[in-house]
Order: structure tokens, then sequence, then C-alpha cells
């Protein structure tokens, strides 16, 4: 009997290593709803003729999405959203980290009371920077609005800024400039999703623990954008059926 007993303990070691890899807790139904909609911000901003350059996004070593940032009343003449970001890792793109994000002045669309962000961080510096403290755009890390269209090149990327940053505001895509804002993690999300003893920037390379309700957001990221493949068959007409027998 004694022997069953440190065999039970062991298995229940081994059980609880194997969950600790997975989430840490159930993602609150607002968490989800994050990972949704910046998944669904990614294809509109990636399928677009004029949204982000698939030659600059391959070239991102982060990728960081805003949905819905709304006009803040408490700020005056501020904005402020929730978002999460991931980084490419030797497995494919990282568990997300949650993130947040406050502008004092981004310019909203007249008539627009939200917008979309993607935030391209071309070197992984900026990134593990925006993990350990409060990061201000422009003096911390230098920002600037992101070419938008996809004949933009990737080589025009090594004069540009380490933050490329795209909007989508009522069905219009364009660059935008977010000097000023300031990019932290949102601590309370985080811990939810991985506890308060867990790294994060052992999760954006790929070392952490990894969430379940994440992989759909991540799919989306390593998925190959709407409209990018060859139209040349598209309408196209049979020859022969058009051409008259010859004798």
């Amino acid at each position: 009997m004694y022997v069953r007993i440190p065999r039970a303990a062991g298995l229940a070691l081994v059980l609880s290593s194997l969950v600790a890899t997975t989430a840490f807790a159930a993602l609150s139904t607002g968490e989800q709803k994050r990972l949704s909609d910046a998944g669904a911000v990614v294809t509109a901003l990636r399928g677009a003729e004029n949204g982000i350059s698939e030659d600059l996004w391959q070239k991102a070593a982060c990728v960081i999405v805003v949905p819905d940032m709304k006009k803040a009343a408490f700020i005056v003449g501020g904005e402020y959203g929730k978002g999460v970001m991931s980084c490419r890792a030797a497995n494919g793109w990282s568990s997300p980290v949650f993130m947040e994000l406050q502008k004092g002045s981004l310019g909203f669309q007249a008539g627009a009371t939200e917008i979309d962000l993607v935030l391209l961080v071309m070197n992984k510096d900026a990134a593990t920077k925006m993990l350990n403290s409060k990061v201000s755009l422009g003096a911390d890390a230098s920002v600037a609005a992101g070419p938008v269209g996809r004949a933009a090149s990737a080589s025009t990327s090594e004069n540009l800024a380490q933050v490329l940053s795209y909007s989508r505001s009522k069905g219009v895509f364009a660059g935008v400039n977010l000097s000023g804002g300031s990019l932290r993690v949102d601590k309370d999300s985080n811990t939810d999703a991985y506890g308060a003893s867990v790294a994060l920037d052992t999760v954006i390379n790929g070392n952490g623990p990894t969430l379940n309700g994440a992989t759909s957001f991540l799919s989306t990221l390593g998925g190959t954008p709407r409209g990018t493949t060859p139209r040349a068959t598209t309408g196209t007409k049979t020859p022969a059926t058009t051409d008259k027998p010859k004798y």
C-alpha cells in the first residue's frame, strides 16, 4: 500500500506539469472576443489591396493588434484600446501576450468612434522592451505610419521606424501616426491567461505556456492573405469552345 502512494503523487506531478504547458486558466469572454476580433482585423488588413504589404509583413518580428480602439471620454482628447501581441518563434507565431495602448490624439476619421490598429514591430528588442516597461512610441521606440498597398517593398523598411502602424476606420485603410502613444502589458489579462509567475518574454519566444483559445488567431497570422493567389483563370473561356473546327 505504501508503494502506491508515491506513484500517485508522481502521477499528479506529471499531470500538473502537462497542464502548465497549455492554458493556465480559462480566458474571460472579453479576452476571447479580443482574440477573435484581432484575427478579423488581421484578415482584413492583409487581404485588402491597399492594406499591409505582404513583403513588410514577412519582415516583421512581432505583430500587435488593437481591435476597436475607442475615443476615451475620460482622457481629454485621447483614445484607449486593448490588444494582443505575438512574435515569430522557431515553431511559428508565439502564444499572444495581452497589451494596452493609450494615445493622446489619434485623429479619428470624421464620424468614427473607434478604429482598428495593426502595429508591425520590426525587431524583437523593441517588443521585449514593451514587456518590461511602459513604452512611449516615438521616444522609447521609433514609430511611423506604415506604407500601404501590396507594392510597398520590404527593402524600404531599412530606413523606417521600429514600429509601423496601420489603421482601419469605416472601411478605409491607412497608415497612422502613433507618436506620443504608450504601450504596456495588460497585467490582469496576462495573469488570467498564464498566471502571475510566468515570464512574458518566454511566451513571445515560444518557450512558455500556450493558450488553447488562441489557435484561430495564430492560424490567421501564419496563413496566406486573401487575394494573393493567381487570378489568371478567372473568367477565362476555354479556347476549344470558341474556335472553329479545322479541316
